[in-house]
């Protein structure tokens, strides 16, 4: 018996043609994709630009704060052009490194505050002491900074007088850096004795192993070391009625060795 075979006939897929149309659709999908986010940064970029540009954002007003020495019209100079700016265009650390120039700044911190106000907090030096180069004075801060000239400016501050930081009568000074910090050690441990603070007038560090410290009005220089000093400044004030007693007319007093006490009489 011979029978009939009836044959299923279908088209064959191209298996190429379907990957390659798989491909397409990716490659439009990404397509899609960048051109809708090159037209929101193409918006985006005109929306800052107009922004920029706008009234409201233009800084008209410079907020000055921790200033104490300096006003703030020596402060603002230093940022001068930033008013007018655009808000969004001022670059916060160029110009806090500006503030810099001054002598008195340690530096600052600067933050916008919308819509046109930039806040400036400036870190300024501390004074230490007055040091005396040649025959002017200035106040300097401990790492030995010249802060500015002495004058009726500064009239309450009220510190002992510092010589011998400079090796030399140069102006500007270089300070060495160990008589400053002599002097240093010395400021700081009478300034927690205000009378004894009060009551000296004037520092030689030329040694920056001895301070020669001499007191309101009594001409004796008093030689005490590199520490230990208010000690024997209270030593020497308990003891310079006795030793005025035995000596007539005090050049010096060396208090460098516990309680052998050297006194140098005047003259020859």
């Amino acid at each position: 018996m011979i029978g009939t075979v009836g044959a299923d006939v279908r088209p064959r897929r191209n298996i190429y043609l379907t990957r390659l149309v798989r491909v397409l659709r990716r490659v439009f999908r990404v397509i899609r994709l960048f051109s809708i986010l090159g037209a929101l940064l193409f918006g985006g970029y005109h929306a800052l630009a107009m922004l920029r540009g706008a009234p409201f954002l233009t800084v008209d007003r410079l907020v000055v704060r921790g200033n104490v020495q300096l006003s703030e019209g020596e402060i603002l100079p230093l940022m001068s052009g930033v008013v007018g700016m655009s808000i969004l265009d001022v670059d916060l650390e160029a110009q806090r490194r500006r503030l810099e120039a001054s002598p008195w700044l340690l530096g600052g911190t600067l933050r916008r505050i919308l819509p046109s106000t930039i806040e400036v907090v400036v870190h300024e030096r501390h004074p230490m002491a007055l040091a005396r180069f040649t025959d002017r004075l200035y106040l300097v801060d401990s790492s030995g900074a010249l802060l500015d000239r002495h004058g009726p400016r500064f009239a309450d501050i009220d510190f002992p007088i510092v010589d011998g930081l400079a090796t030399d009568e140069a102006l500007p000074p270089m300070v060495v850096p160990a008589r400053m910090a002599l002097a240093s050690r010395v400021l700081e441990e009478l300034r927690a004795r205000p009378e004894m603070f009060e009551a000296v007038s004037q520092i030689d560090v030329s040694d920056p192993y001895n301070a020669i410290v001499l007191l309101n009005d009594d001409p004796a220089l008093l030689h005490l070391g590199a520490d230990r000093f208010l000690e024997r400044l209270r030593l020497y004030v308990e003891l310079a009625p006795t030793l005025r007693e035995r000596v007539n007319g005090i050049d010096y007093v060396d208090l460098r060795f516990g309680q052998r006490i050297f006194v140098g009489p005047t003259g020859d």
